[in-house]
């Protein structure tokens, strides 16, 4: 397991069931607000950093109000809706359990920084991540490396050192993008095309399928 020094995990789809939870709460929002929603606005905004999908929000779907406050009203609802229920994906913390008596762990997310901090806080993770990264501090969202790029120079490791667990379409083309080996585990809820899905160097059917074996093999 030489060739591996560290472990980098996606938030949004691989420890928390939670696309379709921004899903609702940006079209909810849209609806409030005057929106103008169409069917590729998931897809479109799926990987975007909270700078980006809050613009989008402002200039493709049309509400009126500045991107900052969308982002705000967003991250709100999602954290009222953590703090209710969180939606940990089953065998995650198990999974996460696995890597880190292997690796030092890090957590590159499109997620908003107070999100991420809330889950963790509230899955009892958090002891488990050396590095977390918000796509919000970096200049750009996935399928751009940036975050990736980011959390393998907090670590300290080279990124063809690292591995990196993914399961949209964007996640994996920001993690291969950046040079690491990448692991997916295929969201059925909005699975990757078959293009992106042939950039992993390991697709697994669950996150059970995580093990130190399967990440270094």
């Amino acid at each position: 397991m030489a060739h591996i020094e560290a472990v980098v995990f996606d938030l949004d789809g691989v420890l928390v069931d939670s696309e379709h939870v921004w899903d609702e709460a940006r079209k909810k929002l849209a609806a409030e607000r005057g929106g103008r929603w169409h069917d590729r606005a998931s897809w479109d905004m799926m990987g975007m950093s909270s700078l980006e999908w809050s613009r989008y929000m402002h200039d493709e779907i049309g509400l009126r109000e500045p991107p900052e406050e969308i982002s705000a009203e967003v991250v709100r609802r999602l954290e009222e809706i953590y703090r209710r229920e969180l939606p940990l994906v089953e065998g995650a913390r198990e999974a996460v359990e696995r890597l880190a008596a292997r690796w030092p762990l890090a957590l590159a997310s499109s997620s908003n920084r107070e999100l991420i901090d809330l889950v963790l806080e509230l899955s009892g993770l958090a002891r488990h991540f050396s590095v977390t990264v918000s796509s919000e501090e970096v200049a750009r969202g996935k399928p751009a490396p940036d975050v990736y790029l980011e959390a393998g120079r907090r670590l300290g490791v080279p990124p063809e050192r690292c591995a990196a667990i993914e399961d949209s379409e964007n996640g994996i083309r920001s993690a291969k993008a950046a040079g690491m080996r990448v692991l997916a585990i295929p969201n059925p809820q909005y699975p990757p095309e078959d293009d992106a899905l042939a950039l992993a160097d390991e697709v697994l059917r669950s996150i059970a399928e995580l093990t130190p074996e399967r990440v270094a093999s």
